[in-house]
């Protein structure tokens, strides 16, 4: 009880920033927050290597894939780690940006993926197709301040996800790596330095791009 309130209060200043989209907002409430990217797809994988593996690690990860079984969750992807955001095309008079997601959250020795890849690039990382997130930039912008955004690392992602399996995908070493198959409902871009909104995904429809205000 007492690590679920803890966790609830670091989550409270993000949080707060989400409720300017009452749609996230509202996905972002129906799902459970994410404490650790990693320790949840360790125990969801239950890869069980090694010679220390408990001997009822097999069966600890099928109860916990089924805890999870078509719900809902949450997690931050802070700024350090956003590594799968780049800048797409940028028109410079309007400001109208593209921001380029590779659905692929890394979490330790593991991936969270927005669909099961079916092959993986020269680094062993998974290949996916790009998810593209539209808006315009605030009146006063270049490209310069644009790509900032990305070079300096300000940008944050907030993620609504259900997962639904686990995949193998054999690297071009010809070890095997795994991952969690998840259903992306929405993402959310913020900068985390001041909470301003830099884009906004739903997989069940596009968002209405509104251009600058003249």
């Amino acid at each position: 009880m007492r690590r679920h309130f803890l966790v609830a209060i670091l989550l409270l200043p993000t949080l707060a920033l989400a409720d300017v989209n009452p749609r996230f907002a509202k996905l972002r409430d129906q799902a459970e927050p994410l404490g650790g990217l990693a320790a949840f797809l360790d125990s969801y994988i239950g890869e069980c290597s090694g010679f220390f593996v408990s001997p009822t690690c097999r069966s600890e990860a099928e109860a916990f894939r089924k805890r999870y079984e078509g719900k809902k969750l949450y997690m931050i992807i802070r700024e350090e780690a956003a590594a799968m955001l780049a800048p797409g095309p940028y028109q410079p008079k309007a400001g109208n940006y593209t921001i380029q997601v590779t659905p692929s959250f890394p979490g330790g020795a593991y991936n969270l993926t927005g669909g099961i890849p079916t092959q993986a690039d020269a680094q062993g990382q998974p290949v996916l197709s790009l998810i593209q997130i539209e808006g315009t930039t605030p009146p006063g912008w270049n490209a310069q301040e644009f790509l900032r955004l990305f070079s300096e690392r300000h940008l944050r992602a907030q993620v609504v996800f259900t997962p639904k399996g686990v995949w193998s995908l054999e690297g071009p070493d010809g070890s095997k790596r795994y991952g969690v198959d998840a259903q992306l409902d929405a993402i959310l871009l913020t900068d985390g330095r001041t909470g301003q909104v830099f884009g906004l995904w739903f997989a069940d429809g596009p968002v209405r791009k509104k251009g600058r205000k003249k």
